[in-house]
């Protein structure tokens, strides 16, 4: 009997099995793991590779060098509005968001989360430190999307507000007490050390169980109250520093340092090779603990003046300006981009979603996204891209304020040449990136042009603000449950692993 049939047979299973595996590994190539870190009102200046004078900042300069960095990456002037972007792909007040407490922080249910298109996609997705959308129960990031959860509540640790928005009673940067997975847990050290230490606890569980994850690592660091380890501090206090800002910049440099331990933590278990790591913050820089411009920070040991530093731009933390938005954006996947690269198109926190989606795999939201995958850009820095606005807007009212009251208050628009601030002022950022010289009555057509798209833009959104009329909560969630779990038997420790 002939042998060729057979053979024949058999060739085309081994051909079969071949590409399944081959499809099974491309899989696996394609799908990796993202890891994002973002800090709180540290903003684009404090880290010594992009220019600043005297932090130290060496994991995160390390990182820069091994990314490909987003040079002009926007996000919006307060905390809540630019995480609720990254979660939806979509501007902060088409998610309800115009505030950062008073219910007006809380990202609307009918929004679909990254973590939830994720979970689609077959990925598990891991929240510490910093939410921020929303204390009450429907809000909460495990009916979001998210497997494990581990978080404080409210805007920071401590805080506490007439209204949900408010932490556990008394909390402290320091032994923090933390919701994980619905309970309440008693922690040990500096809050940004056990956000990462449990994190890094997490990637590892995850990682044995073999599904690719998202870890969203959250400092709720540099944000004030103004407190850092005596480590972190000490040399800026030496340095001729005040309390505030030496303990600012001490917060930065822990995060450093555990930007380090993390890098060490991914390499040590070679997930470098199918893993994304993302930095950025979330807004610019505090002037609480960095300093006002032209104020100065205290003397040095020769008596000279330490000035703050802000990159050249005009406005922090709060600002419809540059300085106001614009943060550092690194982003590194090792074997599929090159290291070093800058890249000066303008991107902004609604392309997160976007990006990490055509990345991963995951479906998009029909209808939903406003941003765009930055993959091409970062496939190859000199890919066609068009033009667009940027939106800002403060926001910030009063409750109970028409919001249409304040359309062309505290706002500004973006492309990659301009920024159109308060319907006043228009400036050239590449010829003036430090918002000097007003041009506005040079280019009369292209203001007309970006009044028309920002008023057409607005009237779309008015609509989807659907905190506006929300009422105060009677209650604070997180004080509930907190006394309540005392009550039912106490609070146990954790430990990391």
């Amino acid at each position: 009997m002939s042998l060729k049939p057979h053979l024949k047979v058999l060739v085309s299973a081994a051909v079969v099995i071949l590409a399944a595996v081959s499809c099974n590994l491309l899989l696996a190539t394609e799908r990796p793991n993202v890891v994002l870190v973002i800090t709180d009102d540290q903003g684009y200046p404090p880290l010594a590779r992009l220019g600043h004078p005297w932090i130290r900042t060496p994991h995160l300069d390390a990182l820069h060098d091994s990314s490909t960095r987003f040079s002009r990456f926007l996000v919006c002037p307060t905390c809540s509005p630019t995480r609720s972007a990254l979660m939806t792909g979509r501007h902060s007040m088409r998610n309800g968001v115009t505030h950062t407490i008073l219910e007006r922080e809380r990202l609307t249910l009918d929004a679909a989360t990254l973590p939830q298109v994720l979970s689609k996609a077959g990925y598990k997705s891991g929240i510490f430190g910093k939410w921020h959308l929303g204390d009450e129960e429907p809000y909460q990031p495990h009916r979001r999307g998210f497997d494990h959860v581990f978080i404080h509540g409210a805007g920071g640790i401590g805080q506490a507000y007439d209204c949900s928005c408010a932490d556990v009673p008394h909390n402290s940067y320091f032994d923090p007490v933390v919701r994980m997975n619905g309970r309440f847990v008693k922690t040990h050290g500096f809050c940004t050390d056990v956000f990462f230490s449990a994190a890094m606890d997490w990637i590892d569980e995850t990682e044995k169980a073999d599904p690719p994850f998202f870890a969203y690592i959250a400092t709720n660091a540099p944000h004030g109250p103004f407190l850092a380890p005596d480590e972190n501090k000490r040399r800026f206090l030496e340095m001729g520093f005040g309390d505030e800002q030496a303990a600012f910049y001490g917060m930065i440099e822990n995060i450093d340092d555990n930007i380090g331990r993390l890098m060490r933590h991914l390499e040590e278990r070679d997930l470098f090779r199918n893993t994304v790591v993302i930095f950025m913050s979330d807004n610019g820089m505090t002037g609480g603990g960095s300093g006002r411009p032209g104020i100065p920070l205290g003397r040095d040991s020769d008596g000279q003046e330490i000035m703050p530093y802000n990159a050249g731009m005009r406005g922090l933390k709060g600002s419809p300006d540059e300085g106001g938005v614009r943060v550092p954006f690194f982003i590194r996947w090792d074997g599929h981009w090159k290291a070093g690269r800058d890249i000066d198109r303008i991107a902004g926190d609604i392309d997160v979603f976007p990006t990490i989606a055509a990345i991963t795999g995951a479906e998009l939201p029909a209808g939903q996204i406003e941003g765009r995958s930055l993959l091409p850009l970062l496939e190859d820095t000199q890919a066609s891209w068009t033009d667009r606005y940027l939106y800002t807007h403060v926001g910030r009212w009063a409750t109970g304020q028409e919001p249409n009251d304040f359309q062309w208050k505290n706002f500004s628009v973006r492309n990659q040449r301009f920024r159109f601030v308060n319907n006043t002022e228009l400036f050239d950022m590449e010829a003036d990136p430090g918002q000097t010289m007003n041009v506005i009555e040079q280019f009369p057509e292209v203001v007309q042009e970006i009044r028309s798209a920002y008023d057409t833009w607005w009237k779309a959104t008015r609509p989807m603000m659907v905190n506006e009329s929300a009422e105060m909560s009677p209650t604070r969630p997180f004080h509930e449950l907190y006394e309540k779990q005392l009550a039912d038997g106490g609070i146990p420790e954790w430990k990391p692993s």
